[in-house]
């Protein structure tokens, strides 16, 4: 028979298996109810605290899963994860007791680098998260209350090393934020906008998941890049690309703009009728909750690009 250290182990991997296929790889969003099916030989296994951000299932060592509430842009969270210097994600303990069971369980789940579950909230009514999984805690900073949240075990992380940077220190630092933006930052803000835009295209409507990117207005390399739904649009793939590409523009009157030399230019229905015919029209879809809906100086700087590609 399995030890319990064995049946945790099993446990953690079945259920992030399990959330990759209900979520389709970690493209939709899940419901409470939903994250409540979960089913661990053959019963229901709770994924997710009633109340508390941290859950340690009984009889388990350390914790399970993390949540981060939802926030509408503008608004502050009980608990204010950040992201530090390094790109990666900070978790905050719960209260000021290190030595609270969840802040314990945190403890144990990062000193023994156990893979763990993280649940984001992206919505509300009803409360709606993104899985993030695996993460790993591989570090604690304890005079900041917090821990850090890293893509990957340490094992694969090269701690900094006072006065010895190294070419090799700084390739990992690289590619620790590449991944962390790949598996942990994009999810959410794919997720944050296609649930602002109800999964629909803001500039065609079209309306199928699988065919939608969630588009940043500013780049994220940009320095008013933010990674918030403000500074995104829900557009199809054909309309994420052109808007990328300056051959789709968007003014901040949310008028849809197409570069002049396309509108001249002769080719098949997709032109005509994915492009051209969209030149100054309003966006079909736009999040109903106005707090949400494009930054005007986001989009003025985005147009600006756009016009200047246009004239070269």
């Amino acid at each position: 028979m399995a030890n319990s250290g064995d049946r945790e182990s099993k446990l953690r991997l079945e259920a992030i298996e399990w959330l990759s296929m209900v979520t389709d790889n970690g493209r939709l969003p899940l419901t409470r109810e939903e994250i409540a099916e979960f089913r661990f030989e053959g019963e229901k296994f709770r994924l997710i605290d009633q109340s508390r951000g941290i859950w340690r299932p009984k009889g388990f060592e350390g914790a399970l899963t993390i949540v981060t509430t939802f926030r509408e842009p503008g608004k502050e969270r009980p608990y204010e994860d950040e992201i530090g210097q390094d790109g990666l994600p900070r978790y905050m303990w719960e209260g000021d007791d290190p030595f609270l069971f969840t802040n314990v369980a945190l403890r144990t789940s990062m000193q023994r680098q156990m893979p763990m579950i993280w649940f984001v909230g992206i919505g509300r009514a009803p409360a709606r998260y993104q899985v993030v999984a695996p993460v790993f805690l591989v570090d604690e900073e304890a005079h900041l209350q917090r821990f850090v949240v890293a893509p990957m075990d340490a094992s694969a992380i090269i701690p900094d090393v006072v006065g010895q940077e190294s070419p090799i220190q700084e390739t990992m630092r690289r590619y620790l934020r590449t991944e962390t933006t790949i598996r942990l930052h994009q999810p959410v803000f794919r997720a944050s906008v296609l649930r602002a835009y109800e999964t629909r295209c803001a500039v065609c409507n079209l309306g199928h998941y699988q065919l939608l990117d969630a588009a940043h207005i500013m780049p994220d390399r940009h320095d008013v890049g933010i990674a918030s739904v403000v500074n995104g649009m829900a557009l199809c793939k054909i309309h994420h690309a052109a808007f990328d590409s300056n051959i789709l523009g968007v003014t901040p009157d949310f008028v849809v703009k197409i570069r002049p030399d396309l509108l001249e230019e002769i080719d098949g229905p997709m032109l005509q009728h994915g492009l051209k015919e969209l030149h100054n029209n309003k966006l079909m879809k736009l999040p109903e909750n106005k707090k949400e809906q494009p930054r005007k100086d986001l989009l003025e700087l985005a147009y600006e690009r756009f016009t200047s590609a246009g004239a070269a």
